[in-house]
């Protein structure tokens, strides 16, 4: 089946909560709206994630409601030594409305404040986020906090896909990655200060909305830096979700999108941290990961279970981009991740 591509706005629930209009857009075409949803709120899931990184550092931050559960995760990795570091905290009965979600990813602001943690993320104009972080007592007892103002480059599109479940005919998932935010920013974490500044840091925006099956696997991949004086980043991966219609695949050069079609992770089985390889069926994407560094995560409470396995490291590789010209592209920082959820 050819991939659908939506041009103007369209709702992605009918008048009686049934899922239409699949396929894919360049910007947040698709209208959603959770007060249409039918089906019980415990399926609903909903989710903003951060990634940020420079060549020695990358920072997680995620807000997921989903059914019971309410989540707030914090990850620093280091890729020079090594070591990583997370925070989670767990809101048992969320059941929609404790982190307040904006119903659009382009607009509305989440706040956290928990204990003596706070996390605020903020949607300015223009396409600009701010993150602000306190966390007191973070990775053996040390400070975590600071503040990061996310850019948009001019113009940037995204991948947004609306998806259908395979033999879950009332779920569906609605999502946007936007894999090219320009970072500057400073994170104190203990007595070291992590220092992101525009042209050496990166960001990648993934929003998820939607009704989940009971179980889901999903391998994501996604990557932001310069090559060759140009800024590149892609977001590629598969799961439970039917892609026919509209894949997360994308390659991005200076903010504008070159859609793929389906991409094949080929990892080895015995050692995630062996060299992985990503190709496509069209034969647009040939590319190599070297991993470094290596997170494992896996959370639990009463019926939900969500285990992350996550590689940092750098891609290499070249794309045909939409013109039929090719673009080599060397040592990306970025991330590769297989998440099993189960509700």
């Amino acid at each position: 089946m050819a991939q659908v591509e939506h041009r103007v706005p369209v709702p992605i629930l009918d008048a009686t909560g049934k899922p239409v209009h699949f396929g894919w857009a360049r910007s947040t075409l698709f209208r959603y709206d959770p007060m249409s949803i039918r089906v019980s709120p415990r399926r609903l899931t909903e989710s903003d994630r951060y990634v940020i990184f420079s060549s020695t550092h990358l920072l997680v931050f995620e807000i997921l409601e989903s059914g019971y559960l309410g989540y707030v995760g914090v990850s620093l990795i280091s890729l020079k030594d090594k070591q990583w570091f997370s925070q989670v905290l767990i809101s048992p009965f969320a059941m929609g409305g404790l982190f307040e979600m904006p119903f659009t990813s382009e607009s509305g602001s989440v706040r956290i404040h928990q204990r003596k943690s706070s996390l605020d993320f903020i949607t300015m104009e223009e396409g600009v986020r701010i993150i602000k972080t306190d966390i007191p007592k973070f990775g053996h007892h040390r400070k975590l906090r600071g503040e990061l103002v996310l850019f948009s480059p001019p113009g940037a599109q995204s991948v947004v896909t609306h998806m259908p479940w395979r033999r879950e005919k009332n779920a569906f998932c609605y999502s946007r990655r936007s894999p090219w935010y320009i970072v500057e920013g400073v994170i104190q974490f203990g007595t070291s200060e992590l220092i992101f500044t525009r042209g050496n840091a990166w960001g990648i925006f993934d929003w998820n909305r939607g009704i989940r099956p009971q179980a889901d696997i999903r391998y994501w991949a996604a990557a932001c830096g310069i090559s060759r004086g140009r800024q590149i980043g892609f977001s590629v991966g598969y799961g439970s979700a039917d892609s026919s219609m509209g894949t997360e695949n994308a390659f991005f050069l200076d903010g504008t999108l070159h859609k793929l079609d389906q991409v094949t992770f080929h990892i080895s089985p015995a050692n995630w941290l062996l060299p992985w390889h990503f190709t496509s069926n069209d034969n647009r994407l040939e590319m190599q990961f070297i991993p470094q560094q290596e997170r494992v995560e896996h959370n639990r409470l009463f019926f939900h279970s969500l285990k992350c396995r996550q590689v940092c490291g750098f891609f290499s590789g070249k794309i045909i981009l939409d013109d039929n010209s090719e673009f080599t592209f060397q040592n990306i920082t970025g991330f590769a991740e297989r998440r099993k959820t189960r509700l």
